[in-house]
């Protein structure tokens, strides 16, 4: 009788233990997360095959893609998705400029990043400021 209850006690034991880390999982800040999905304004960048896209929160991104034509939606809305180049290093850069709004540093500060994109979207043929 005491190995059955055993058994049991260690069944919900590992069933809750799964479930907690299932969530934990689940919780990627997502500056953190290696794939992305963002809307904004693309305009041309310093280079042919550079753009830059301005997000509705100020932030901007560089946005690389030979997958798919950048080029045919500069000046609109769209809606990329893409990997974050260096997600780590970007994550915790977000997060050291979190912090340091929190404290009342770089109030201002917006997020920046490096993008490589594999979809793009067009929201509208114009950028709303």
């Amino acid at each position: 009788m005491k190995v059955k209850i055993t058994m049991v006690f260690l069944g919900l034991f590992l069933f809750a233990g799964t479930a907690v880390l299932t969530t934990a999982q689940d919780t990627t800040k997502t500056t953190h997360k290696k794939t992305r999905t963002l809307s904004g304004c693309l305009q041309a960048g310093d280079s042919a095959k550079e753009y830059k896209l301005t997000t509705a929160r100020g932030g901007t991104w560089e946005l690389h893609g030979d997958s798919v034509k950048l080029g045919d939606h500069v000046g609109h809305t769209v809606r990329i998705t893409g990997v974050v180049s260096n997600a780590k290093i970007h994550g915790m850069t977000e997060d050291a400029k979190d912090e340091a709004r929190e404290h009342g540093v770089a109030k201002n500060s917006t997020e920046h990043g490096h993008m490589t994109v594999t979809y793009v979207k067009m929201v509208s043929d114009s950028c709303s400021k």
